[in-house]
């Protein structure tokens, strides 16, 4: 099974007012992007986390923050961030999780319980 992405928003911090008048307007998303990948009925799941700035908006085209949805905000996120690296190291991370490089054994002087 191919590699499935996706956005989470943590959360989002705003200015209660600008210069402007406008009001509870975003200045940061906090995010999570997750990929999971199935192989041979296991589940492999890793994530990242980060912050995107977002630049202070046009008040013609500024929607109210009771207004936004999922979807604008994510549309900010993947204008706003290199998303192809960023899935690209997340994909790097699954490969390790399916075909490891390195293990940690047991130590060869205890016995398990």
């Amino acid at each position: 099974m191919a590699t499935v992405y996706n956005w989470v928003i943590s959360s989002m911090i705003e200015y209660p007012t600008t210069p402007d008048n406008l009001t509870d307007v975003v200045f940061q998303v906090n995010w999570r992007r997750n990929a999971t990948e199935i192989v041979d009925d296991k589940t492999y799941f890793t994530d990242t986390f980060g912050a995107l700035s977002v630049p202070a908006p046009d008040p013609a085209d500024f929607i109210p923050y009771a207004d936004l949805t999922e979807d604008d905000v994510i549309a900010w996120l993947n204008a706003g961030l290199d998303v192809p690296t960023i899935d690209a190291s997340l994909q790097e991370s699954i490969n390790l999780l399916i075909n490891p490089t390195q293990v940690s054994l047991p130590l060869p002087w205890v016995t398990p319980n």
